[in-house]
């Protein structure tokens, strides 16, 4: 028995081995990932219309902007953290003490018709650009005619500043424009050439046709430019139709007609999100609304304490203006610089709404209720009250409504008055005319997040310091910040300015708004970045891809011989 046993155990496990081996010899699918693969027509619903594909006149109009970004390159583009990124210029280098800055052009970089791209278009651009024939706004003309260009090379040049300035490389992110093409048209006629609706730039698709209808331009169709100087795009083509409103481009998504839709706007919001074959992005926008703080305004002397103006912000119920007033399309801000941005300090103090601190800290600074039975706090037999001014529309009113309410709550009373933007920003925080106002900070295209202009006490007279903060810690850190030459000594600036920012709380943040624009799930590869233009949201195109190739390779796994 004992000796069957064995011979039953040997078989079993000679069995074993066999079905082993025989295994090993079966061939083993490896199943593969879609990979992306050349093809397909992108076609996207854009809000607006077209007015002259030229980067010199695009200023003012995004839906031009949007197409200019494929069709166009500049010397830099910058990724969503603000980081300067080589474009046309394959590399460049800053001197010691901030004022030169030497570009070398890519090699391989061509125009769509097949001439090479050098320096002296670059130049001819800058000179473009200082003249009365582009959009560009007067402080970039002023700011290029202080600079000289040196021309070493064809594909080298220089720039030297008169004094160091950090920001210096927002401004050479312009389109470049073919020299050979347009040197012959006078800048004041440049608003009329047949290169604006028949352009030729560097960028990854170049154009292809417009479209018309009803004797108007209805859409432009682009192609791929297969010598691109970096890696070439996926999608073949891409088409842009115009449409009046998001509602507009929402129905033609819906009828097929477009697989992209440029802006989702709050209205058609909620159906954009029930729709399941649209995949809803949403990016930080280069914004932030905040209520204006007038710090030197003697009919409001309780602003110039700190506490007060602490308390003023634990008092806004934020998360509410976000998610009622603003239907979730913003972020709660805690500071003067955008989250995202590689000058951001993520360690600031947060200022959540807390009615009872925010009662505890008026108290603090002797600011109590009356015992006659007032509602409004006092001190000294001064009311803690004064008036908000905030622009007409809707949404603005209501926000402005909001805090009216929430203030009254701890004892702050304030008075409403409305006016149009234009007015406020003119007549009132130019001025230095009003006691708080609910307004808006834009820095739209510039990726550096330089707060100079609005928080500097040199711009507190006359300049847009409207709340004039004069806090001398903070000025040179700026001062510091926009002459240093490294981005690490400048994030060190501008963390120490953030956490003096949240200490003295000059002025109210309130929330950074975000755009939202829907693409259809099928198009693969489509990703979020913090925006510093609307034009952004196209800035990785080249990755998008509606063409997949599938495989299944099926390999033998060979045995090893003893």
């Amino acid at each position: 028995m004992k000796k069957l046993r064995w011979q039953i155990l040997v078989v079993a496990v000679t069995i074993v081995i066999v079905a082993l081996l025989l295994l090993s010899q079966q061939p083993v699918s490896v199943p593969v990932l879609p990979k992306a693969a050349p093809g397909g027509i992108y076609t996207e619903a854009l809000i607006g219309s077209m007015g002259r594909l030229n980067p010199m006149l695009d200023w003012n109009n995004p839906a031009d902007r949007d197409i200019n970004r494929l069709i166009f390159s500049g010397l830099l583009t910058f990724d969503s953290h603000g980081l300067p990124q080589p474009d046309l210029a394959e590399s460049w280098g800053t001197s010691s003490d901030g004022t030169l800055y030497n570009f070398s052009i890519r090699p391989n970089a061509l125009w769509h018709d097949g001439q090479a791209v050098t320096t002296d278009d670059v130049i001819f651009t800058i000179e473009l650009i200082k003249s009365s024939g582009s959009l560009f706004p007067q402080d970039i003309k002023d700011l290029w005619s202080q600079i000289e260009i040196k021309r070493f090379d064809d594909k080298t040049l220089q720039f030297v500043l008169p004094e160091p300035f950090a920001p210096f490389l927002d401004y050479v992110t312009f389109g470049v424009l073919p020299k050979h093409l347009l040197e012959s048209i006078p800048a004041d006629q440049l608003s009329s050439a047949d290169f604006n609706l028949n352009p030729i730039g560097t960028g990854p698709y170049k154009f292809d046709s417009l479209m018309t209808s009803g004797g108007q331009i209805s859409g432009v169709s682009l192609k791929v430019n297969e010598d691109y100087f970096l890696p070439r795009s996926y999608i073949d083509q891409m088409v842009f139709r115009f449409y009046p409103n998001a509602a507009s481009a929402f129905d033609a998504y819906q009828q097929g007609e477009v697989l992209g839709i440029s802006q989702i706007t709050n209205d058609v919001l909620q159906q954009a999100l029930m729709e399941p074959t649209l995949s809803v992005y949403t990016s930080r926008l280069p914004q932030m609304g905040l209520v204006f703080l007038n710090l030197n305004n003697p009919g409001v002397p309780f602003l110039q304490n700190e506490k007060i103006r602490q308390a003023l912000l634990l008092g806004i119920n934020r998360n509410l203006i976000v998610s009622r007033i603003l239907q979730g399309q913003a972020i709660i801000a805690d500071g003067p610089i955008l989250p995202g941005s590689w000058a951001y300090y993520d360690e600031i103090p947060r200022f959540e709404y807390d009615p009872d601190a925010a009662a505890a800290l008026l108290k603090g600074e002797g600011f109590v209720i009356p015992a006659s039975g007032g509602e409004v706090r006092a001190k000294d037999g001064q009311p803690l009250a004064f008036t908000l001014l905030h622009p007409e529309d809707a949404v603005h009113t209501r926000i402005a409504q909001t805090i009216q309410a929430d203030w009254a709550l701890i004892g702050v009373k304030i008075d409403l008055q409305s006016t149009t933007y234009d007015l406020m920003v003119n007549d009132f925080l130019a001025q230095r005319n009003y006691q708080a106002a609910l307004a808006d900070l834009n820095t739209l295209r510039t990726p550096d997040p330089d707060p100079y202009l609005f928080w500097h006490q040199s711009e507190a007279t006359g300049g847009q310091n409207y709340s004039q903060w004069n806090n001398r810690t903070a000025s040179e850190f700026l001062e510091s910040a926009r002459t240093a030459a490294d981005f690490e000594s400048r994030a060190r600036l501008y963390r120490n300015f953030q956490v003096l920012f949240a200490k003295d709380m000059p002025s109210l943040p309130l929330y950074y708004p975000v755009y939202s624009y829907g693409v259809d799930a099928q198009v693969q590869g489509v990703q979020v970045a913090p925006m510093y233009d609307v034009s952004d949201r196209l800035s990785l195109i080249t990755k998008w891809y509606l063409v997949t190739r599938r495989s299944l390779e099926q390999t033998a796994v060979p045995t090893v011989s003893p």
